[in-house]
């Protein structure tokens, strides 16, 4: 190979590599809301993720809270669940098979994306969602979510 050819396929390597690592390396900026007519200003994740594998029903001051999920194997789940759930996809799958099994729960219902979620939230007080933080509006509000440490 010669010299020019070896450079230009260290040069394609190297953008290629660069390109995976920006992909794999973008998240969302998801967040945790209620309707707007929800007087619920925050949450501990701990909170959270209790409502979310149906652990609980309610948060800490007594407000019922119904969980609304995104489709499997979108973005705003993963992340949601790797950074409040403190579980992969892979696990809470697993951690809800069993749960359905046992007779011991059902998972959350889903909607297909931020913006049927948003919608969906922001009619029904008494729900909890989280979408990417650009879906937001003024029909729903932003919890404070403590992130797990």
């Amino acid at each position: 190979m010669t010299p020019m050819r070896t450079l230009n396929t260290q040069i394609l390597l190297l953008s290629s590599l660069v390109l995976t690592l920006s992909a794999s390396g973008a998240t969302a900026d998801v967040v945790t809301i209620v309707s707007a007519q929800t007087p619920l200003a925050n949450l501990g994740a701990d909170q959270v993720a209790s409502i979310f594998l149906g652990k609980s029903s309610t948060s800490s001051d007594g407000t019922r809270l119904v969980p609304i999920n995104q489709p499997e194997g979108s973005p705003a789940r993963d992340e949601f669940h790797a950074r409040i759930l403190g579980k992969s996809a892979t696990q809470v799958k697993a951690y809800w098979s069993k749960m359905i099994f046992s007779g011991k729960g059902q998972p959350p219902a889903e909607l297909p994306d931020d913006v049927a979620v948003r919608k969906f939230v922001s009619t029904h007080p008494g729900t909890i969602g989280y979408v990417d933080k650009g879906a937001v509006d003024s029909s729903v509000h932003i919890l404070s979510v403590s992130d797990r440490p």
